[in-house]
């Protein structure tokens, strides 16, 4: 069974609180709210998304690369990682 099905219940938690998040700068964008107090919440939804990804990227790891069944799926697993990690960091 994969990290994502085994942990769905925890991550849709964190997704939910995500969009909570970014429901509230709308909110606050709406309302005219202060840009410093936009920019904290942005940095917040922020700090949590990149939370949430490096917890399913870890996952990932630990998974498909280092406990992999076959050197073919731990091969695909890495390549998968790589290229996840350079999307992320442009």
């Amino acid at each position: 069974m994969s990290h994502t099905i085994r942990d769905k219940d925890k991550l849709i938690a964190r997704v939910r609180r995500l969009k909570g998040q970014f429901e509230g700068i709308e909110r606050a964008l709406e309302a005219e709210r202060p840009c410093g107090e936009i920019l904290r919440q942005l940095a917040s939804a922020r700090g949590a998304m990149t939370g949430l990804t490096a917890e399913v990227m870890e996952d990932h790891l630990r998974e498909h690369v280092l406990h992999a069944e076959t050197e073919a799926d731990r091969q695909q697993g890495g390549e998968e990682l790589i290229e996840v990690i350079r999307t992320y960091m442009k």
